[in-house]
């Protein structure tokens, strides 16, 4: 389909998977996803989960884990990962307690720690943004700036949500330049037209998908990760119209 492969983040099939995890892997190899981007393991034993991956011909690109998992076992989380045969770890999300200027500065110097021990280990650690991380600090700069800024780019990557930044007011491909090389994760996801600025199917809303999509290479983009937060559709049918999407979007460029 594409030098680079597609993943879908299980999030996005997070009540699909909890009645059947193994079920839903399957349906997500039947569509023609490449990976998977776990966020848990649906409560299987990790080499339960590697052995379900090769016999679906599905690989791990990625393992979203909560901060405190990271703070509290960060070798355990490791281990996990090379058993799974995933690369990456990325942190996925900062409650809303631990989003204040003091609470960046303690996160900056803990991920560059995590990011040191990750690389000596074979596995890149990524960050994953949000809108918040859109807010400047007291120095001038955005919070997502001053997390790459002050960390070394072999030791954190970045994981940019191109919903995200979209609805913060910023150009995803912009970003994706800007970090390019340092990017082996990006999150594909649309964003409905109207005020609701809903969760929307790739091509179907505002985004500019294509335009990051035309980056990918050159900037060192490892994996596509689709993602769709919340769905009126079901969940299936969403990812379907999305992966269909990069698909045509794909072959036109052949």
């Amino acid at each position: 389909m594409t030098r680079i492969p597609v993943a879908v983040q299980m999030y996005t099939l997070r009540e699909e998977a909890q009645q059947d995890f193994a079920g839903t892997l399957k349906k997500v190899a039947a569509l023609g996803f490449q990976g998977v981007e776990f966020a848990g393991y649906g409560d299987l034993p990790v080499k339960e989960v590697k052995r379900l991956l090769d016999d679906l011909g599905l690989q791990a690109a990625a393992s979203h884990v909560p901060l405190a998992d990271l703070e509290n076992d960060l070798g355990k989380v490791i281990e996990e990962q090379k058993i799974l045969g995933s690369q990456h770890i990325v942190v996925p999300y900062l409650l809303p307690d631990r989003r204040k200027e003091e609470d960046y500065r303690a996160l900056i110097p803990f991920l560059e720690r995590a990011g040191e021990t990750c690389r000596r280990e074979g596995i890149t650690l990524c960050y994953h943004n949000h809108d918040f991380e859109l807010e400047l600090l007291s120095d001038g700069r955005k919070a997502l700036e001053a997390i790459f800024d002050d960390t070394d780019a072999d030791n954190v990557k970045t994981e940019l949500d191109v919903y995200w930044l979209k609805k913060a007011g910023e150009s995803p491909a912009e970003w994706l330049k800007r970090y390019q090389h340092r990017s082996p994760l990006v999150h594909l996801k649309d964003m409905t037209t109207d005020e609701e600025q809903f969760f929307a199917e790739l091509g179907t809303g505002g985004v500019d998908i294509e335009s990051v999509l035309k980056l990918g290479e050159e900037c060192g983009v490892q994996w596509w990760v689709v993602e769709q937060d919340m769905t009126r559709r079901t969940p299936f049918e969403s990812i379907e119209m999305s992966i269909n999407y990069l698909k045509d979007v794909f072959k036109r460029r052949t």
